[in-house]
Order: C-alpha cells, then sequence, then structure tokens
C-alpha cells in the first residue's frame, strides 16, 4: 500500500467523527455567530441584519452583568472546592482502609444520579420548616428558622454545596487512577531518605498529579458555566435574579422570552470566556505538567 493510499484510509476512517463534530459542534457554533448579527425573526418580520446591536444592547442590560457576577462567584466557590476535595477523597481510598470498596462506591454514587434527582433531594434538605437543614440549625442547634433558597445572600452557596458533592467523586475518580499510576519505589525511596508523607505528596505526588490537575481544571470549568438543571429544579434563578447564572439566562432569553439573536450573543460571551479559560490554563499550567 502506497503513502497515498495509506493516507486515504486514514481520511476515511476519521470521516464520520468528522461529520458529526461539524454538523452538531462547528456548524451551530459558526450559525449563531452569524445569528447575533441579526434581529429576531418574528411572524411578519424577517431577521435583518443589526451588526453590534444585540452586543451594545448586551453593555447595558443589568440582569447580564449580575448573572455574570454570578457565574464568577459560582465557579470561584466550586473549582477550588471540588478539585481539593476529590483530591483528598482519592489519596485516602488510595491507601489500605477495611471497607475500601464501599467507600469509593459512597464517595462516586452522587456522579451516577440524575441531576434532576439530585436537585430534588437537596430541595428537600433546603426547605424552611421542616428540611433537613432546618432540623439540624432550627431543632437541634436552636437557631431562627431561614429560607436558604429564597434570600439573595444565601442561595449562590446553597447551589455552590450542592455542585461541589455531586462532582468531587466524579473528579476524584481520574486523581485515583493517577495515584495507582505512580511507581510504589517513589514512596520507599522517600521513606528511606526520612520524607514525610506531607512533604512525599507536596514534592513528589503533586506534581505527578499535575497533568490529571490541569485536566480536571479544565472540565471543572466547563461545568461551572453549564450548570442548568439544579436551577430549573430549585431556584429558577430567584430571587431576584440572585441565583441565575450565564446558561440559564441565556435559556430563559431564548424559551421564555424568544429573544434567539440576544441570546446568540450571550451564546458567544460564553463561548469566548469558555476559550479564554482553556487557553489562560494550558499557557500557565503547561510549563508545570510533567507528563512522565
Amino acid at each position: 500500500m502506497n503513502r497515498f493510499s495509506v493516507q486515504i484510509h486514514g481520511w476515511l476512517l476519521v470521516l464520520p467523527a468528522a461529520v458529526l463534530l461539524a454538523a452538531f459542534t462547528h456548524y451551530p457554533a459558526v450559525a449563531t455567530l452569524l445569528h447575533s448579527f441579526y434581529s429576531t425573526p418574528k411572524a411578519n418580520r424577517p431577521a435583518v441584519w443589526v451588526g453590534l446591536e444585540n452586543y451594545r444592547a448586551m453593555t447595558q442590560d443589568p440582569v447580564f452583568w449580575q448573572v455574570l457576577g454570578n457565574n464568577l462567584w459560582f465557579a470561584l466557590g466550586t473549582i477550588p472546592a471540588s478539585i481539593a476535595l476529590a483530591m483528598l477523597m482519592a489519596t485516602w481510598v488510595n491507601g489500605k482502609l477495611h471497607g475500601r470498596a464501599f467507600l469509593r462506591l459512597a464517595y462516586f454514587t452522587p456522579t451516577i444520579l440524575p441531576m434532576i434527582a439530585v436537585a430534588n433531594i437537596w430541595l428537600f434538605f433546603y426547605t424552611p420548616t421542616y428540611g433537613l437543614l432546618e432540623q439540624i440549625t432550627v431543632d437541634l442547634l436552636g437557631l431562627p428558622s431561614h429560607n436558604w433558597l429564597g434570600t439573595p445572600s444565601t442561595v449562590l452557596a446553597c447551589l455552590i454545596v450542592v455542585t461541589v458533592w455531586k462532582e468531587a467523586g466524579f473528579f476524584m475518580i481520574f486523581y485515583l487512577a493517577a495515584l495507582q499510576a505512580i511507581p510504589p519505589a517513589l514512596a520507599e525511596a522517600a521513606a528511606i531518605e526520612g520524607a514525610s508523607r506531607w512533604t512525599y505528596f507536596r514534592r513528589v505526588v503533586f506534581p505527578l498529579l499535575m497533568p490529571t490537575t490541569l485536566f480536571v481544571l479544565v472540565n471543572a470549568v466547563i461545568n461551572s458555566f453549564r450548570l442548568v438543571d439544579h436551577i430549573i429544579v430549585m431556584t429558577r434563578g430567584g430571587p431576584d435574579n440572585a441565583s441565575s447564572l450565564l446558561l440559564y439566562y441565556i435559556y430563559d432569553v431564548a424559551f421564555k422570552f424568544w429573544d434567539s439573536s440576544y441570546a446568540s450573543a450571550l451564546t458567544i460571551v460564553l463561548l469566548a470566556i469558555l476559550a479564554s479559560a482553556a487557553i489562560m490554563q494550558f499557557a500557565f499550567l503547561e510549563k508545570r505538567t510533567h507528563y512522565q
């Protein structure tokens, strides 16, 4: 088989995946970008070119800035906590423990639960008067009753707790696989040199976990900007948009207010934020990542 035939064979193997990627990823992204420069078509009025009008309206939209701020705080609350907790759980269940398999299953169980089911479970926990959290704070601790999801100062923190609880077990699996790939000889050599457990983890284990951390970090950033299910079930963006995140706001604009062109502009901004975050992560963390 000559070189040309090999290349044709390779492209034919890639073709099905390339067609699906172009049809369901690249084409929608380009179509969304183009649609953001047009007005929303109506029954008796076709879409017309408006240029950057949707983006100009975005800069003057107070709800957009509030939602963007909510999302940034949500990302800052969920990303470090879920990654740190996942690393801690993976380190724990990687050791020699009685019932280690059961403990791993318990940590991973929230990941396999449907997001709607998780939201309903935590909705019961946060319910005023008779919810589990109310029973602890009011009945046991004697604190006053509090509407956790109905108060702007606490609703976002409640969503952060739910997200960390669900994502940490998923990220733990990747860290557990990475820890099991570390040669035991490194731990033996560190013990011979008299290194403490913390020194061994900080100087040996943590640097070797950087490829996994980079992968997990990219996924955690994406997850922090794509939460919709929990918001629909638990808060619907309230109270007063205190729990509304960017993707949920896009959903509201597109399917509640039927303003598809403005929703397209919001989507492009979301894609730009995620792309910028990914580029920054790879630019700064790639230098500290060791693959061997």
